[in-house]
């Protein structure tokens, strides 16, 4: 896992103020840049910098699958040592695992399964098990209660105003131009002190227009948010745990709201049990800078759950097998 890196009183502020709220506005990086006394040029040379570092993992907008029209899904395999690194390989080289992790549990695989349509999904699946021999366990959302922690350097949870989920909303209608756009920046913007000209000029549209149909999908939805997406092992989180609770499904949405309310849960969902395998229903993923405050916070969620929650574990990850986001 990475250790933290050394960073100085810029970069972070950088980290800390510019995860959300980019400016979709004529010359944003220097917009962006003015409060923390840089110009543009100089705040994408600095965002460069902690690219290459793998500081951050993309700088950019976060699109969510879901309100594309596409779907994701949590999914493990048991995969025996001696094949391990071949298996992950297998799996890094698939456009539609977004992430891989090994965790600490005999499901020593976890992975995010994201495709365009829903029905890619059970594909990709189907392609995974054939090519290793292995059975795949997937985890469908049933419920999303909260997505969006914002990592603070240092590894300690900002104190803020967190947004719960009210409720899964479905699919936006986009066009073939909203799809170039997004298969453009999925991977990042143009760290230039015009972004919007240059995607424009890759597209055939204005520098307003590309702003006009982002601002469209933050409101909509499709994207969360833009900006910068820290490697949270790199700016002081050491320990990251999926935490994972057998609650009783008469409270569990209640509960859950709850637990999405925690300053350290960065997702928190509801999914669907795997009997006799998995006997969880509520997943949230915790995050801290040592072993031991990742447990604290799970004693914590699992007090407050109180006699609602049989049994529960935390997972924690030991290795970042894949990390890169949708693709479509």
């Amino acid at each position: 896992m990475n250790a933290a890196l050394p960073l100085d009183v810029i970069d972070s502020l950088i980290i800390d103020r510019l995860q959300g709220g980019f400016p979709l506005l004529p010359g944003p990086f220097a917009l962006a840049g003015e409060p923390l006394g840089l110009s543009a040029a100089k705040l994408c040379e600095r965002l460069q910098s902690l690219l290459d570092r793998k500081v951050l993992t993309r700088f950019g907008p976060m699109y969510q699958v879901e309100r594309m029209g596409g779907a994701f899904v949590l999914a493990a395999m048991v995969v025996p040592e001696a094949r391990y690194d071949a298996v992950a390989a297998q799996l890094d080289a698939l456009p539609a695992v977004a992430h891989n992790y090994r965790r600490e549990h005999e499901l020593n695989m976890w992975f995010v399964l994201a495709t365009s349509t829903p029905g890619r999904i059970y594909d990709a699946m189907l392609e995974i098990e054939e090519a290793t021999g292995l059975r795949v366990y997937d985890f469908p959302k049933l419920r999303e209660y909260y997505v969006g922690m914002q990592f603070a350097v240092g590894g300690s949870a900002p104190v803020g105003r967190r947004e719960l989920v009210a409720g899964d909303a479905g699919a936006v209608a986009l066009d073939d131009t909203d799809w170039q756009l997004i298969r453009r920046t999925q991977g990042g913007l143009p760290l230039l002190a015009e972004p919007w000209q240059q995607l424009g000029a890759e597209l055939g549209l204005a520098a307003d227009e590309v702003c006009t149909r982002l601002a469209a999908m933050v409101q909509n939805g499709v994207i969360r948010r833009i900006g910068a997406v820290p490697n949270h092992y790199a700016i002081g989180y050491a320990a990251n745990g999926m935490a994972v609770f057998d609650v009783d499904d008469e409270q569990v949405d209640a509960l859950g709201q709850q637990v999405g309310a925690q300053p350290f849960v960065s997702h928190c969902y509801r999914r669907l049990r795997r009997q006799p395998v998995w006997p969880y229903n509520l997943f949230a993923m915790c995050h801290g800078r040592s072993r031991d405050e990742v447990q604290d916070q799970v004693a914590a969620i699992r007090q407050q759950l109180g006699d609602a929650c049989r049994r529960h574990e935390v997972l924690f990850s030991s290795r970042i097998l894949k990390k890169s986001g949708l693709r479509v």
